[in-house]
């Protein structure tokens, strides 16, 4: 298995890249990388070349670059290169830290999407709390489409199920729609249009719609919503984590002695609360409907995230998802087109 890498995206480009890229292949004897970036600031960072190969990209595309402009006009980034590697057969997965905007524009564009997929979605994995049977859940679209029709939002349901069967392992996962109300009217117009199609769905083991303050406590194996919804979902999320620690250690600054004594005696605590919200452990998103995996991490990435989120790379190649679902809409075909016009 072959992973084509962009070295110089994200906010600890290329050393923390680098650095990540060098812990998987210590710890993942099968995989080999292309490490695509400008030679001159990433080769002096490779403490050991075996298995990486460095391939010069002079060009990079900056976080604050138009994503689909600088694509088309960037022909010698990191990004693109790295895309290009997987589209031309060279490489089974690209991986970036980089302009978010970029990377989905290169896997859409350059890898392209299976056939009878409309749109890709952008899935994440978080924190199940205190559920001991269930440790995470998945979630899609966090923001690859801001404009999303009722039928995109059907197709990421059984693109979420296939992931979360083949990567998470989860025999027959629970599939829920992000509403405003568990009850089946609840919603507008095309939620409620979504919700009688996935209930109408025989493959799909659909429970509902389910509510945003519920899906840390694993109302569902995989939450599906528009990009927008998503996003902001996503943001409020790890808004509200960070929020919340920042409040718990500024009462104990300034609590005094006794406060931070307390404190002192339930580090182990606030440690493993802090690891419990950190959903990075379970590595990047990936852009699901691609014909070969894209995965994005955080721009302010570090290496151990790097390195998890190239296991779960590994675990998409090992698992063939994206065969599967070229073979599901390859013999789906004309359901999915019934479908779509019975939404629009």
């Amino acid at each position: 298995m072959k992973i084509a890498v962009d070295a110089m995206g994200g906010d600890y480009a290329p050393a923390e890249i680098v650095k990540g890229i060098e812990l998987a292949r210590d710890a993942y004897p099968d995989l080999e990388f292309l490490l695509y970036g400008q030679e001159e600031q990433v080769k002096p960072l490779l403490q050991d070349s075996t298995r990486i190969e460095l391939i010069s990209a002079p060009e990079v595309i900056a976080m604050e670059d138009e994503p689909v402009r600088a694509v088309r006009r960037k022909k010698q980034s990191s990004i693109v290169l790295a895309a290009t590697a997987v589209r031309e057969g060279q490489a089974d997965a690209f991986f970036s830290a980089g302009n978010t905007g970029a990377v989905l524009a290169a896997g859409l564009l350059i890898v392209g999407r299976i056939k009878g997929i409309d749109r890709p979605g952008l899935t994440t994995t978080l924190p199940v709390l205190r559920k001991p049977d269930q440790s995470s859940f998945v979630m899609l679209d966090v923001g690859a489409n801001a404009d999303t029709k009722p039928f995109n939002v059907v197709q990421y349901a059984i693109m979420g199920q296939y992931y979360a069967q083949s990567v998470m392992h989860v025999s027959n996962p629970r599939v829920g729609l992000l509403n405003n109300g568990t009850e089946a009217d609840k919603g507008d117009k095309a939620h409620r249009a979504i919700h009688d199609a996935l209930s109408a769905m025989d493959e799909i083991n659909f429970v509902g719609n389910v509510e945003s303050r519920e899906l840390l406590n694993g109302a569902a194996d995989v939450v599906v919503t528009d990009g927008f919804t998503g996003n902001a979902t996503l943001k409020a999320i790890e808004g509200t984590a960070l929020s919340m620690l920042k409040l718990i250690k500024g009462e104990i600054m300034s609590g005094g002695l006794g406060g931070k004594l307390g404190a002192g005696l339930l580090k182990p605590v606030f440690k493993n609360v802090q690891s419990a919200m950190d959903y990075s452990q379970y590595g990047g998103a990936v852009l699901l409907g691609l014909k070969a995996p894209v995965v994005k991490t955080h721009g302010s990435t570090k290496a151990p995230t790097v390195k998890n989120t190239i296991g779960q790379i590994r675990e998409l190649l090992a698992s063939k998802s994206a065969d599967q679902l070229v073979t599901y809409f390859a013999e789906h075909g004309d359901q999915m087109a019934a479908l779509k016009e019975s939404l629009k």
